[in-house]
């Protein structure tokens, strides 16, 4: 099993052996490196691609104490550096689209270019009362979450999770056993996440001096609080492309893994010239 150790903590990756440009790919909340095995093997034909569990997310260490966004950033950080990948591009979907966008700002040196899909920094909404009930709306979701992991329910809390707050009704029935065992034990995660106040926030006067390309991508059949998130980051960076996958949620590389494989190849290779 391949670790390494970064910034003070194992985690557990796998690299690809092409002889290709680095791409990082860096999942979301309750979820493992495993979330992208539908766009690996495309991706692999092009790029030396590196997926690996965050902390406190399956075969990865679970430190006590619990953790925040700016270790999640250091640690993806650290391990960019240790296995020599840097300027690499990084993909992130959800959390992990956060964590790829504050580490180009904290570490811009790491970083070719962004690909991000619905960073849930829904702290950028604050100041729009026009969005008052939506966020009271998604808070009341996550609380009632939140009860359920710390109760000791696990399951019932991914169910939940997925259902109204991530993706929609119906859906957790359409997840894989496999997939639906890993959301399952990475639930004590969330909690920690979900306590750090700053999980919702980005420093978007910064974004500015960030002049790499930077792909913010949606779905346009994903829960409504994406999309003016995505709007705003994308008006922060100046050198932006945004899409809209059609008939794709919060998660299109497991959905339509073509598709997204087709937009991070179309992007990374235009980019790169």
């Amino acid at each position: 099993m391949p670790t390494a150790n970064a910034n003070g903590i194992q985690l557990f990756y796998e690299l690809g052996e092409t002889d290709g440009p680095p791409l990082v790919l860096v999942h979301g909340s309750w979820e493992s490196h495993a979330d992208w095995d539908p766009v690996v093997p495309a991706l692999s034909e092009t790029y030396q691609v590196l997926t690996y569990d965050r902390r406190g997310h399956s075969q990865s260490e679970r430190p006590p104490g619990g953790d925040s966004i700016h270790d999640d950033i250091a640690d993806l950080a650290a391990l960019i550096e240790s296995l020599g990948l840097a300027p690499a591009w990084v993909v992130g979907n959800s959390f992990g689209a956060s964590i790829s966008l504050r580490l180009a700002l904290d570490r811009p040196d790491l970083v070719r270019g962004l690909v991000v899909h619905e960073p849930p920094l829904l702290a950028l909404l604050a100041d729009d009362p026009e969005a008052a009930p939506m966020l009271e709306d998604v808070q009341s979701r996550v609380g009632s979450v939140l009860e359920r992991i710390e109760s000791g329910d696990h399951e019932g809390a991914a169910r939940q999770f997925i259902e109204t707050v991530a993706i929609g009704p119906g859906a957790w029935d359409e997840i894989p056993h496999e997939n639906r065992q890993t959301l399952i034990e990475n639930a004590p995660t969330f909690v920690d996440e979900s306590r750090d106040p700053d999980q919702f926030t980005f420093d978007l006067q910064s974004a500015g001096a960030f002049s790499k390309p930077v792909l913010l991508t949606t779905g346009d059949k994903s829960p409504p609080m994406f999309s003016p998130v995505v709007s705003r980051v994308a008006k922060a960076f100046p050198n932006t492309e945004t899409h809209r996958f059609p008939e794709a949620g919060h998660i299109p590389h497991v959905t339509q893994p073509d598709a997204f494989v087709g937009v991070v190849r179309d992007f990374v290779d235009r980019r790169s010239l």
